[in-house]
């Protein structure tokens, strides 16, 4: 890879600088729709990643990550208000895929591989006091946790304590997925309580 190559870490020696690549990247563009604008968030001094799929259309438009009734549950959750989630030196946000990939037969297509392939390494790899990741849905926990993924989300996500503290699993917090949290009550009950203790003492410790 050149120093002038997508991702290098040559061409990168700060976070700033490979944010401005990252938010400057041009790799698939012929594959998205709407074109691109990758919405990332995080500085050196983060302790909590989220890893979500990617960018849906309300978030394309508004440039903001998990601006739409996703993030309201999410935040909820976490048990933090806008302030704190949106505070980068707390919290850093890198979902899988950066731009909006467009629609497919049943909702949002995947998040595209090339923003995993070309930038995620370098980006942990500048974030050295992240203790907590929130891997959200089906792709992150697949990056996250390889082979050490149970057979369904609900199982992966039921086991989190096997993964803890460094990740914890969880479903998507879409409006869509309200019938997946009725049959899993455990959810609310047993992770979530953990989830906002581990925050909050994540973040009063910042």
């Amino acid at each position: 890879m050149s120093d002038n190559a997508p991702g290098s870490e040559t061409t990168y020696r700060t976070l700033k600088s490979l944010l401005a690549a990252v938010r400057g990247c041009r790799a698939c563009e012929a594959h998205l729709p709407l074109g691109p604008r990758p919405v990332v968030r995080a500085t050196a001094t983060a302790r909590v990643l989220i890893v979500g799929q990617a960018p849906g259309l309300r978030v394309h438009s508004s440039g903001i990550p998990w601006d739409d009734p996703s993030g309201e549950r999410l935040r909820s959750w976490m048990g933090v208000g806008k302030d704190v989630f949106y505070d980068e030196s707390r919290i850093a946000i890198i979902p899988m895929g950066y731009c909006y990939p467009g629609r497919g037969k049943s909702g949002d297509m995947p998040p595209r591989r090339e923003c995993a392939e070309l930038w995620l390494d370098h980006l942990l790899a500048k974030l050295p006091r992240i203790e907590l990741t929130l891997l959200i849905g089906q792709h992150a926990q697949r990056h996250y946790l390889g082979n050490r993924r149970k057979s369904s989300l609900a199982d992966t996500t039921k086991a989190w304590r096997e993964y803890a503290p460094r990740y914890i699993p969880m479903p998507h917090p879409s409006p869509r997925n309200i019938p997946w949290f009725q049959r899993n009550s455990w959810f609310e009950q047993q992770l979530l309580p953990e989830l906002r203790t581990r925050i909050g003492a994540l973040l009063a410790s910042g």
